[in-house]
């Protein structure tokens, strides 16, 4: 059975004997799975919420009710899962809690890291931290699980956030501790180490990395996020490697050759991603998989000239708008993160087009409709259970299949919608941090590309890209975003049709998620073709108008060339490198005024390629 080598055991707070019991009726449910499948709903922001019980039982740790109160009528809940993930039932803690935690492979103990704060939501709903005086870093032990008796003692008078679970080595006799350290010098990323199971800690903290400046295309800064919520993984070697969230277009990476004494300075990784939470999780059978927002949000707007920021939130002090947080990845490594295979969309949130995307739902339970921030669980038949999201309307528990990332095909010919699909477009939005039930650092939005009657006749629908002025929007030109698996050699065909009177189409293949109405995609895309109103692709005669062709295109490391209909092949010069590869298709209107006719698309199919295979 895969998932259940005592390496996984050790690190995840399994034991065999609980997946051992598994029923065949589950391990065959499990095996079906392969794709992301929903199973559930977390009862609180996603990232350290479940644990995994000697008998197989997964737990999930949060409270039902109001976001930062708690009174008679929002108490802490667990969640329950007796089947692998498959269903959950909710069960009301009684007495006092520290969450989820997790099991040492050397005592049995089980320990955890809390930070007491003095906040409600913090501290209340884990109320072990009741035993502790004082303010700061706590480490909670019990021999008998999440539910006590407990001892508590002080790790470190400092604040900060915990946005992990902490984990024992495999290599080395100790554990470690993500931690975001706040002081009065800027968010530090660093580690807490324990040599005595839990017994005493240490702080060990890493340079801060820069500041995000108001650089094109931005005329303002992000918030200052410096260094956050990082995420730590053992590599086979024993070298530890940290992944941080930034402000900057990447996450932040920092190694460890001595189990977490030192660290080198923290530097771009290779995964594209701002203000949001990383995850990097070790698999039994040694594979990494790195789960994050393979996105980039639009251009920071002028903050003097937006109506309703305050001082501190224009110099970064807080978000004015998220808009990168509506679509969650995957990736995976089976070399210990030299190679990558995947950057695969795991879930696109479901809220991402609505009209009243700020007030539905109310913001009591969370302030963020977002499917950022999520934690792991290996199950058997080498199954993932992933949690993620933060608002409960947006956050989910999903099961799929690791191998999943690695298919070798993708198509979509629009006969199930545009599940697959973003493409929204942002109402223009009072900007900034709390702004009461009308919303969180959120625009309202509505769908821009939609599905019309194929002109053909037929009884289907295909998928038009236009251009319908309207003063409510952010930016008024439709776009459309589709992704595949990430190869280093591809294709990728699509069937079109330009409507006599359309302005054209900006075609971009893209290594990461940009925003259906990104007015700067084109500058930062590996390949890029302009669809004029004549057809001409790239100022090549191509398209004839009302007729429908194919538009194939193919690439092969950082060479890439297009064909029409089986015409001669073009060549596509490289716009931007990337280290990762190509694993997304961006269409968008080139319209610079009103355009209803646009540009209409049938069917896209996506597909490995053999780098010799002749042309």
């Amino acid at each position: 059975m895969k998932g259940t080598t005592i390496a996984g055991c050790a690190v995840f707070g399994l034991c065999l004997g609980g997946w051992a019991a598994t029923d065949p009726d589950t391990l065959e449910a499990l095996r079906r799975i392969r794709a992301p499948q929903v199973v559930g709903v977390p009862p609180d922001n996603a990232c350290r919420g479940l644990t995994v019980m000697p008998d197989g039982e997964i737990r999930h740790y949060g409270f039902r009710g109001g976001f930062g109160r708690v009174t008679n009528d929002v108490l802490p809940v667990y969640l329950s899962s007796r089947d692998c993930g498959l269903s959950w039932r909710e069960v009301p803690v009684k007495g006092a809690t520290a969450g989820a935690m997790v099991r040492s492979p050397w005592s049995g103990d089980f320990l955890t890291v809390l930070c007491k704060t003095g906040h409600a939501h913090s501290d209340e709903w884990q109320s072990a931290l009741r035993l502790c005086d004082g303010k700061g870093f706590f480490a909670l032990r019990s021999s008998g699980g999440p539910d006590g008796p407990f001892t508590a003692s002080l790790v470190s008078p400092c604040q900060g956030f915990l946005a992990r679970l902490p984990m024992p080595l495999r290599q080395r006799h100790r554990w470690i501790q993500p931690v975001q350290h706040r002081a009065a010098s800027p968010i530090q990323p660093g580690a807490l180490l324990s040599d005595d199971d839990g017994a005493t800690w240490r702080e060990v903290l890493l340079p801060s990395p820069p500041a995000h400046r108001a650089e094109w295309p931005h005329k303002g800064v992000r918030w200052q996020n410096y260094g956050c919520e990082p995420s730590v993984v053992e590599l086979s070697s024993g070298r530890l490697w940290m992944l941080i969230r930034t402000s900057q277009d990447c996450h932040y990476e920092s190694f460890s050759d001595d189990a977490g004494e030192t660290w080198t300075a923290p530097a771009p990784s290779r995964f594209y991603a701002t203000i949001t939470m990383p995850l990097l999780f070790r698999m039994s059978d040694g594979r990494i998989l790195a789960v994050w927002n393979n996105s980039t949000p639009l251009p920071e707007l002028d903050h003097n000239a937006q109506p309703g920021l305050n001082p501190s939130e224009k110099e970064g002090s807080s978000e004015d708008f998220f808009t990168n947080r509506d679509v969650l990845h995957a990736a995976i490594s089976a070399d210990d993160g030299k190679s990558w295979g995947g950057f695969r969309e795991l879930y696109l949130n479901e809220r991402r087009n609505d009209v009243d995307f700020r007030s539905s739902g109310g913001n009591a339970a969370s302030l963020d409709k977002s499917i950022h921030q999520s934690q792991a669980v290996e199950l058997p038949e080498g199954k993932i259970l992933l949690s993620f999201g933060q608002h409960p309307l947006c956050r989910r528990l999903i099961i799929f299949d690791p191998d999943w990332l690695l298919e070798t095909k993708r198509t979509d010919d629009f006969s199930s919608g545009l599940g697959g699909w973003s493409v929204q477009q942002y109402l223009k939005s009072v900007p900034g941090n709390f702004r009461g039930v009308s919303g969180h650092c959120a625009y309202n939005r509505r769908p821009g590309a939609s599905l019309v009657p194929d002109p053909s006749g037929r009884p289907r629908e295909v998928l038009q890209v236009a251009c319908h002025p309207d003063p409510r929007l952010l930016i008024e030109r439709e776009g459309a975003v589709w992704n595949f698996p990430c190869w280093p050699c591809g294709s990728l065909k699509l069937r079109l049709r330009l409507p006599q009177g359309s302005q054209g189409m900006q075609i971009c293949l893209v290594d990461r998620w940009f925003n259906p109405v990104d007015p700067v995609v084109a500058h930062f895309a590996q390949h890029v073709m302009q669809l004029d109103a004549e057809g001409r692709i790239n100022a090549v005669p191509c398209l004839t108008p009302d007729a429908w062709s194919d538009l194939e295109i193919r690439w092969n490391g950082e060479t890439a060339r297009f064909r029409v209909s089986g015409d001669a092949w073009h060549d596509l010069p490289r716009v931007f490198p990337t280290r990762n590869g190509i694993s997304y298709l961006h269409l968008q209107s080139a319209a610079t005024g009103a355009d209803p006719f646009g540009v209409l698309i049938e069917s896209v199919a996506a597909s490995a390629a053999d780098p010799k295979a002749g042309e």
